[in-house]
């Protein structure tokens, strides 16, 4: 149970949510993130993941941790998602899903915060070249198509994928000398 859970047992319903979103809602952007690629359905499903927890709230069970419930249900409404519509969704399979889901928790039981884990993940991206970054921006924070984002840094398809790659390999590298990753 976390801290701010714990102050907050005496506490209503809504007050509770309050406190548990506040701590959770980083890790749930995050979480989507890594399932889908376009911006505007990761924010309509974490809406929708928010708006279905505080319909279900009554049956969360205080005891339990709250982001493997919240990312349980996110879970479900992307592949209710996937089944109705391909477009934005990553394709994965279960398995996947769980392996993902195991790393969240496997953050979450870190003394880390998962926003010191993210500022440190910030500071990374910070120290990557200016064209490494501009196309990891791109491609991870505004969701483009591969092919898009090298048309707007004025490359081929194929420059833009090995500076991702690089990216993505400087940052795992900076990760890993910083103890965010093993």
């Amino acid at each position: 149970m976390t801290k701010n859970l714990a102050r907050a047992s005496a506490l209503g319903g809504h007050e509770v949510f309050e406190i548990l979103v506040r701590d959770h809602s980083a890790m749930l952007l995050s979480f989507l993130r890594s399932l889908l690629r376009a911006a505007d359905l990761v924010d309509d499903l974490f809406q929708e993941t928010m708006l279905t927890a505080w319909r279900r709230l009554p049956d969360y069970d205080r005891e339990r941790p709250f982001g493997p419930w919240l990312r349980g249900i996110a879970v479900r409404l992307v592949l209710k998602h996937r089944e109705r519509h391909a477009r934005g969704a990553v394709t994965c399979e279960p398995e996947v899903l769980e392996a993902l889901e195991l790393r969240y928790r496997a953050a979450a039981a870190s003394p880390e915060t998962f926003a010191a884990v993210a500022e440190r993940l910030q500071q990374c991206l910070q120290s990557l070249p200016q064209k490494l970054r501009d196309v990891i921006g791109f491609v991870y924070e505004q969701g483009m198509r591969l092919c898009d984002a090298a048309r707007a840094i004025e490359v081929s398809e194929e420059a833009a994928k090995k500076r991702v790659q690089r990216g993505r390999q400087q940052l795992a590298e900076c990760l890993r000398r910083n103890g965010v990753v093993a």
